[in-house]
């Protein structure tokens, strides 16, 4: 292998170039290929991922409705009888514990949709107010790695602690503290990783926290089920205390974001990380290492222009309300499907199983398809599956009633996806970040309006399917008022953004 280290020195010596020229230089250099530090790196930061995902789905676990039987068999039939109609003496609990579930311990049975969904809607709330509140933290003096282990590390102690709670109040403040404590850990986590490998990987490497966060869907289900006989607070100690051991592995085994300690002026620190990320080319990075200079002051953000100007205000509200309709979905089909007739432990394992294809799908789509017509497509399709799933339920066809429940929730993995680099490809450099977390607010936003719309469905079952498909085709009409972005490059200010939407015009 020759020494690549001659040739692009004097490359930038001759140049003459920028520091940040010099370092994103030596940055692609000296990652241009994906060691094993790379790899063993993106998986202890992206499980992170994993025990986010467990925390977003479990209380479809703790907080279901526990089975139960007839005492009087006079006056009741569990099949045909409304538990709230029966005096509590005529019927008892599956095994004669009702601490199985949230709704049983709390005595919700027959109280409303609002207080049996408090629980879920607080999180989603909290991840809401999170979202707002921590997005505005400026990450100078943390960094991404301890701004994702402080995050992990608030969420699994809180989770924790809901094994104390004593009434449905304090177990639905925690669950918002659990949502405002995760609300960017994704973000902090896909940071992170990209900006630890080479362009030539990112894509590839990003992918893989995303399947993490699938397997951690699928683990919720086969740990739901070994507990299934225990308290449901034992399932928030099985998912919470392996979560904050990870906390721990982050914060002594992660390495910082190379980049982020660049722009901070951390060079030396930046070179560091980078011989440990690839040991092969430690003589090149300690050569080059003396001739970087700490960064300039990188120009300051125009997030007012997001408002200023109309094209992008009514750019960035589209997206919110497709987002929105996406997030009811990709939420609530999960703790919809509860209302069909099938084994729950089953059913949730293959809603995260039908999940990985779409990592591999996407990509397909991006580089065949347009953006607006593929979001536009899935969006549909994905309502109809909505609605017909209900029908289906209504006629008793429950194994087709699942099946397309499946296909929905697969419409909206694939629906999440496009938008993710749909919304890159519509918005400029300097209010990128901000965009982007618009758009996980809206559809942490759907999310929360899943748990009450999945509760009335315990009256008209399956109607919540019905409501999710409309929506999400409904608001995915507004896809239409988006501009096409297949084949242009990112761009970096407003002006330019409004010059290449112009030229694909044109």
């Amino acid at each position: 292998m020759a020494d690549p280290s001659a040739p692009l020195l004097t490359h930038i010596e001759d140049e003459g170039t920028s520091p940040s020229s010099s370092f994103d230089k030596i940055f692609e250099q000296s990652l241009s290929g994906f060691s094993f530090p790379q790899f063993l790196q993106i998986i202890i930061v992206g499980l992170a991922l994993s025990f986010d995902s467990q925390q977003i789905f479990i209380t479809v676990f703790t907080d279901a409705y526990q089975t139960w039987h007839c005492l009087d068999h006079t006056i009741c039939n569990p099949s045909t009888t409304d538990i709230c109609e029966l005096p509590r003496s005529a019927w008892e609990w599956d095994g004669g514990f009702k601490g199985k579930s949230a709704i049983s311990e709390f005595e919700l049975e027959c109280s409303s949709s609002f207080l049996r969904g408090l629980p879920t809607s607080s999180f989603y709330m909290g991840s809401i107010v999170g979202g707002v509140f921590m997005a505005l933290i400026p990450d100078s003096f943390l960094g991404r790695k301890k701004l994702l282990f402080l995050s992990t590390l608030a969420m699994s102690l809180t989770g924790i602690s809901i094994f104390f709670s004593t009434s449905i109040w304090t177990y639905a403040f925690l669950k918002f503290i659990i949502g405002f404590a995760r609300s960017q850990t994704g973000t902090y986590a896909i940071n992170l990783i990209s900006e630890r490998v080479s362009t030539k990987w990112r894509p590839r490497a990003t992918m893989i926290p995303f399947t993490l966060f699938v397997l951690g869907f699928m683990s919720l289900s086969g740990i739901a089920y070994l507990v299934r006989h225990a308290s449901w607070r034992v399932l928030y100690l099985c998912t919470s205390v392996p979560a904050t051991i990870h906390s721990v592995f982050i914060y002594f085994f992660a390495l910082e974001s190379p980049r982020w300690l660049h722009v901070q002026g951390k060079n030396e620190e930046a070179i560091e990380v980078l011989k440990r990320l690839s040991p092969t080319n430690r003589g090149y990075l300690e050569s080059v290492s003396s001739r970087l200079h700490s960064k300039e002051q990188p120009p300051s953000s125009s997030i007012k222009d997001l408002f200023i100007r109309k094209w992008a205000f009514r750019r960035i509200v589209v997206v919110m309300i497709i987002m929105f309709g996406l997030g009811m979905m990709y939420y609530g089909v999960p703790l919809a499907v509860r209302d069909i007739k099938v084994n729950i432990y089953l059913s949730e394992a293959l809603n995260a199983l039908v999940e990985l294809p779409t990592f591999v799908i996407t990509p397909i789509l991006l580089e065949k398809f347009n953006r607006r017509s593929s979001v536009l497509v899935n969006c549909l399709l994905g309502g109809a599956l909505g609605v017909l799933c209900f029908a289906m339920t209504s006629f008793g066809r429950t194994n087709i009633a699942f099946a397309l429940e499946l296909g929905s929730f697969f419409c909206a993995r694939i629906g999440f996806n496009l938008m993710a680099v749909y919304m890159i490809e519509m918005f400029p450099t300097c209010v990128r970040n901000f965009a982007t977390t618009m758009l996980r607010q809206s559809l942490v936003l759907g999310g929360a309006s899943c748990p009450i719309i999945a509760s009335v469905g315990r009256n008209v079952p399956s109607i919540s399917f019905a409501v999710f498909g409309v929506v999400v085709s409904g608001l995915g009409l507004f896809t239409l008022l988006l501009p096409e972005t297949k084949g242009s490059s990112l761009c970096d200010t407003m002006d330019a953004q409004e010059q290449s939407d112009q030229a694909l015009k044109d």
